[in-house]
């Protein structure tokens, strides 16, 4: 009904009908022509179906509902936490955001605070009048001496600026030869204290070494007598196996022997008359002789049980004496060790207290020694962690060899 030319799968179906109307115009009955249109609505209602079946974007029919739905409930409970975690994230932020403006408040008014106190400390205490040199500069030095002579109209005048100056230099110069002076009697002091410690340091360290040889000692010994002990155990157990092995296999060649040279494979009637053996069908019982012989077996066996019983009483003595030995001996050991760490602590508490002593002599209660005290401090820090190492009787953390404590380590201002 078509052209060769022609195919379905080539033609939409507004083109088919216009190849159909072109083609049999004048040649095709109105019968071919009705079918022809109706075919290519068929062709359309396909096309149309197949386009909302086949395809996944555009088809209405032929699809998963429940499972479209389940997706579209799965999205929206994924939206739902993603916004609840956003919100839940938006609350943590404002918290944290809070809590650090409150921080920030807090910490502004703790330095503000501060300041005033530092402020109104040094109105109280810091004034410029209370110092030690502000008698060589006071501007009203002269009016509080010699108020009364001075004419107030000349204020601006000094007759005793050069006398003064003078003593002032002299006076710095004096300062400045004492600190000298002090500075090399502190740091001769401090080579003796480093020379006295490390001397003392020495002395610590030979007696640990000591002491630790004397505790290899005693635990070399005490491995020594375990081994022995060990070995002598061993090589009596040894014995003892070999000696039962041995009676085992002579016991059981006497049973072999015995079943070959029995009735049983002999098959002869006088054998047992001439092993002396009862016949069962002739036995009547024991005679004296037989029971005297399981008598005395008997007690063999009782006295070979009792001889074993004390062997092994003696045994279990000798194990025990021996570790009482061994810890009588490591308690030896330890109360040497422990007097030797007494005497350690005796040692050393009377050296601190002998430095103690020679500081507060040498230095006493001057304030000119702030300066030497705080550059000791640090120094004397270190060498206790040694000592304290070592024994347990050091000094605190917060305690100097001198006697005095960290309150008492105030800087002092040196005069320049």
């Amino acid at each position: 009904m078509f052209p060769a030319a022609v195919r379905w799968s080539d033609c939409e179906p507004a083109a088919v009908t216009r190849v159909r109307v072109g083609t049999m115009r004048g040649s095709e009955l109105q019968s071919d022509q009705v079918e022809a249109v109706s075919l290519a609505r068929k062709r359309d209602r396909e096309t149309q179906r197949q386009g909302r079946i086949f395809n996944a974007k555009l088809r209405t029919i032929g699809i998963d509902k429940d499972a479209l739905d389940y997706q579209v409930r799965e999205r929206k409970e994924q939206e739902r936490k993603e916004a609840d975690t956003q919100r839940s994230y938006a609350a943590d932020l404002l918290h944290s955001d809070r809590i650090s403006c409150l921080l920030e408040q807090r910490q502004r008014k703790e330095q503000r605070r501060l300041e005033g106190a530092i402020l109104q400390f040094r109105r109280d205490f810091q004034q410029p009048e209370n110092r030690r040199e502000f008698d060589l500069n006071d501007p009203a030095l002269l009016r509080k001496q010699r108020g009364g002579l001075v004419l107030p109209g000349l204020v601006g005048e000094d007759p005793g600026s050069a006398e003064r100056h003078r003593r002032q230099q002299e006076q710095m110069r004096d300062w400045s030869l004492q600190q000298r002076r002090e500075l090399e009697s502190a740091r001769l002091q401090q080579r003796l204290e480093d020379q006295r410690y490390e001397d003392s340091r020495i002395t610590m360290d030979h007696r640990a070494v000591q002491l630790q040889n004397i505790e290899a000692d005693h635990r070399r010994s005490v491995a020594m007598a375990t081994k022995d002990f060990n070995l002598a155990m061993a090589a009596e157990s040894s014995e003892r196996r070999h000696q039962a092995r041995l009676q085992e296999e002579a016991a059981n060649g006497e049973e072999i022997l015995n079943q070959l040279q029995g009735p049983l494979l002999s098959e002869s009637l006088g054998y047992g008359d001439r092993l002396r053996r009862t016949q069962p069908s002739s036995y009547k019982g024991m005679n004296q002789d037989q029971l005297r012989q399981i008598r005395e077996c008997q007690r063999q066996q009782v006295e070979d049980r009792q001889r074993a019983h004390l062997e092994q009483q003696r045994r279990q003595l000798e194990w025990d004496g021996r570790s009482q030995a061994a810890e009588h001996h490591g308690l030896l050991l330890e109360r040497q060790q422990a007097r030797l760490s007494r005497q350690l602590r005796r040692a050393l508490d009377s050296a601190n207290a002998q430095l103690a002593s020679e500081q507060r002599t040498q230095y006493g209660p001057s304030p000119a020694l702030g300066s030497i005290v705080i550059r000791t401090r640090q120094h004397v820090h270190g060498k206790q962690s040694f000592q304290t190492k070592l024994t347990s009787g050091g000094f605190s953390a917060n305690q100097h060899p001198c006697g005095f404590t960290e309150k008492d380590l105030v800087p002092v201002p040196c005069r320049r």
